[in-house]
């Protein structure tokens, strides 16, 4: 039985090479923790937490005009922590795969919607160009994506919709006073989840064979590729 995360299944959809170093030999780049965005991700968890037991929508879903409440059962907490998270066993093909969700919220009909808190600082907060820009946007639906299907592993029915709740941090403001403001940005998106069951098997294979070519796309491999070119052409270069 092999334990596959969400965010494995995402490094090896960008880069199959990394995923093997990092989750078969357990070598990966050093990187700090996001604290500020994880205060961000705790606070909001909080304010869902207050309308969840008050069986009330959070005032951003009226606002929005959102039908619906934050999800309350019994293991909202394990789906929400990042040692634990919602998870689907698949005895058959052998792998446990899982990842732990922001909030998810419920419908009237029943259907759950799955969102995902985000937190950035920007002067103008434009997700379409975002999303035509950058990868990691598009990474983004990917994981509402994988979280709607492990979901409906649970045998829950799910939204075909998501939401990222952006928080946009006000950097511009005269004074600090050591409080930091937000715009709140609320993006719908439409998910389709069809690709999730096998990237989780690619991924999967990928570990049980040999290491793969490393990606021309990726900025760790490319680093190293260069670092090697320079290193070959004069070593002492690379050294006090």
């Amino acid at each position: 039985m092999i334990k596959i995360s969400r965010s494995a299944v995402e490094q090896h959809l960008n880069c199959q090479r990394c995923f093997y170093l990092a989750y078969k030999h357990k070598i990966r780049p050093h990187s700090l923790p996001f604290t500020l965005n994880s205060a961000v991700d705790n606070l909001c968890k909080n304010e869902f937490d207050h309308y969840r037991a008050k069986a009330e929508p959070h005032p951003m879903f009226i606002k929005h005009g959102i039908d619906a409440v934050p999800f309350a059962h019994e293991k909202m907490d394990e789906w929400r922590n990042n040692f634990k998270g919602i998870r689907y066993i698949n005895t058959l093909d052998g792998y446990n795969f899982g990842g732990a969700v922001d909030d998810i919220w419920q419908k009237p009909n029943g259907d759950l919607i799955v969102i995902d808190v985000k937190s950035t600082s920007k002067n103008v907060f434009d997700w379409e160009d975002t999303y035509s820009k950058w990868e990691y946007a598009k990474g983004y639906r990917r994981q509402l994506e994988m979280y709607q299907w492990m979901l409906e592993k649970n045998d829950f029915n799910v939204a075909s919709e998501g939401y990222l709740v952006y928080y946009n941090g006000k950097k511009n403001e005269p004074m600090f006073n050591q409080k930091l403001e937000f715009d709140l940005h609320l993006v719908k998106l439409e998910c389709d989840n069809s690709w999730v069951e096998q990237a989780v098997l690619d991924a999967k294979k990928t570990l049980e064979g040999e290491m793969p070519k490393a990606s021309s796309k990726c900025e760790n491999c490319n680093y190293l590729r260069k670092r090697w070119e320079v290193s070959n052409k004069d070593p002492k270069n690379l050294v006090d």
